[in-house]
């Protein structure tokens, strides 16, 4: 069985084994359910609006640029 301390914070690291095996990572939401005393943790799918913002862009765009990148794309949906 894997152990971790709990901080005065309340807070626990999971063990990077569990983590890997759930696929959690920074940034992930994670819930807890109470099944007879014991506690479960579960990794929770993320909805966009709640990651808005943490990829960043390697490049920017002009306002004309992206005008154009939404007219192609009307036009290619229009063909559809």
């Amino acid at each position: 069985m894997l152990s971790s301390s709990v901080t005065t914070k309340g807070q626990v690291t999971i063990p990077v084994e569990l983590r890997e095996k759930l696929g959690i990572k920074p940034g992930d939401r994670v819930g807890f359910v109470d099944e007879g005393g014991r506690i479960i943790l579960q990794r929770q799918e993320t909805a966009i609006e709640a990651v808005f913002g943490i990829v960043k862009a390697r490049k920017g765009a002009t306002l004309e640029q992206m005008k154009e990148a939404v007219a192609a794309g009307r036009s290619r949906h229009a063909r559809g």
